[in-house]
This record gives C-alpha cells, sequence and structure tokens, in this order.
C-alpha cells in the first residue's frame, strides 16, 4: 500500500473517467494528497467520485459537463498555484473531513446497528430511521 500511495503522490492531478468513476482509486488518490477531477454521471458507478469529493470539502473538483470538465483540468494545469491551494485544502482535510475520519465514521454505524438491535429486541418491524450525527472525538 505505501507504494501505491506514493505512485499517487507523482501525479498532479487524477483525471477521473466517465460513464463509470473511479471508487477506490480516486479515494487511495485523495488520501495521498492528488486532486481528482470529476465530471458527474447520471447512474451510481458515475456519481461515486462526486460524492468522495464532496466529503473531502472539495464539490469544486465536481463538473456537472465535459466541457466544463476540459475546462477546469486545462485550468489547474496551467495555474500551479490553484492546484497548490487545493493540494493544501486536501492536505488539510485529511485531518479534519468526514471523508477520513475513520474512528468517527464507525462510532455513527455502530450507532445505527445499535439501534436495528433495540428495534429487534422491542419485537419493532425494520424501519427507516436516522442516526443524529457523531461529533468528532
Amino acid at each position: 500500500m505505501p507504494d501505491h500511495l506514493a505512485r499517487h503522490r507523482l501525479a498532479d492531478i487524477f483525471l477521473d473517467t466517465l460513464p463509470c468513476n473511479a471508487h477506490t482509486t480516486a479515494s487511495d488518490s485523495l488520501w495521498a494528497g492528488l486532486p481528482v477531477v470529476t465530471c458527474l454521471g447520471s447512474t451510481f458507478a458515475g456519481r461515486v467520485a462526486a460524492s468522495l469529493l464532496k466529503a473531502a470539502g472539495l464539490k469544486e473538483l465536481v463538473t456537472e459537463n465535459l466541457a466544463d470538465y476540459e475546462a477546469l483540468v486545462l485550468k489547474l494545469a496551467r495555474d500551479q498555484a490553484m492546484l497548490a491551494s487545493l493540494k493544501a485544502k486536501l492536505a488539510s482535510g485529511r485531518q479534519n473531513c468526514p471523508l477520513f475520519d475513520t474512528p468517527r465514521y464507525t462510532r455513527h454505524i455502530e450507532s445505527a446497528y445499535i439501534t436495528m438491535w433495540e428495534r429487534y429486541q422491542r419485537g419493532q418491524p425494520p424501519a427507516h430511521f436516522a442516526v443524529d450525527p457523531i461529533a468528532r472525538a
């Protein structure tokens, strides 16, 4: 894994694809500090990278059409200050954004499991419910 992530650090921009976006590779890239540029697709498989970017606080890297995608990629390739700013934002986000906060995610999903188990113990049928947000530890 360290070698895999190190390769991502050698690139300037990760160019995502349609109709099927990167999934784990986009997450790995973001973790390694490599900004991902994506175009929002119309299917689940074409929307994953956009969800990752929004969770990482980088919704400005999500475009809605291929013309905007191309324009953004060219802008980033030509504007090193803007690219450096995005990389800095990504680096600081690794410390506090929900996408990389595995302990908080774990507590949140465990809270959902507890709610399901308690409903089952009370003899209640499965139902939709929401779990309150959990603060950072």
